[in-house]
């Protein structure tokens, strides 16, 4: 199983939200590139970028610093998320070296532009869904919208997709442990792969989720702890590749 850090971009610095909300932020780091490396050093083979800033304004906003990133450390996956709503703006960002782009509202909400996409740039689109009660968020979680989780899952996994990132909002940056039934149930769901995200704390939560890589859950971004120090990423990132 891979762990993935996230580097959650604000105002170019390095943040992390509580469910979503961008006024209950924490920054972590005025230098997101000296985080990256630290990540690197620490043995991350893909990093998890989201331009918060990006996200509520519907375009990039922190382009720049991603591609920094990008461009500092060629043999790292990276995957980024955040306002990226046409093609111009995936193009953009393969061209900066980013490995996947992450649709979320714009998935949901545009239902004929994954597949369009997925066509146009084949194995680098990766899907978001944030639910809560089986129920998927858009706009920076503001909305809830009426599509099952499962069947919006289904229908992306058939438009060629690479995979689907989950989150579960309700334990986002709460650090209350990662909803590992919802998480597997999805994986089961559907053929490719599942990216779990939101509520690791600690070892305990990444022992949960690679007990359940059977399913299909592959791969698990993690945020706060690691910037608070509840979870170690070298030492649960050991742990994680052994499963």
């Amino acid at each position: 199983m891979l762990l993935i850090p996230a580097i959650d971009l604000k105002d170019g610095k390095c943040v992390r939200l509580r469910q979503g909300r961008m006024e209950d932020d924490t920054v972590f780091s005025e230098d997101p590139l000296a985080v990256a490396g630290q990540w690197v050093q620490d043995g991350a083979r893909r990093i998890h970028l989201v331009d918060l800033d990006g996200a509520f304004a519907g375009k990039p906003r922190n382009g720049g610093v991603i591609e920094a990133i990008s461009k500092a450390f060629p043999d790292v996956q990276i995957q980024v998320g955040g306002g990226i709503r046409d093609e111009d703006t995936i193009q953009a960002y393969l061209n900066a070296g980013v490995d996947f782009v992450i649709l979320g509202t714009k998935a949901v909400s545009s239902p004929h532009f994954v597949p369009q996409v997925a066509a146009e740039f084949p194995n680098h689109i990766i899907v978001g869904l944030d639910a809560r009660d089986g129920k998927v968020a858009i706009d920076g979680w503001s909305k809830l919208s009426q599509h099952n989780v499962i069947d919006l899952a289904k229908k992306f996994e058939d438009d060629g997709v690479e995979a689907i990132i989950y989150t579960d909002i309700a334990r986002d940056g709460m650090m209350q442990g990662v909803n590992v039934e919802a998480t597997a149930r999805l994986a089961r769901a559907i053929r490719i792969p599942v990216i779990a995200s939101g509520g690791i704390h600690g070892l305990e939560d990444i022992h949960a989720l690679g007990a359940v890589v059977g399913d299909g859950v592959t791969g698990a971004i993690t945020g706060r702890a690691i910037y608070e120090g509840t979870l170690n990423f070298k030492e649960a990132r050991i742990i994680a590749e052994q499963y």
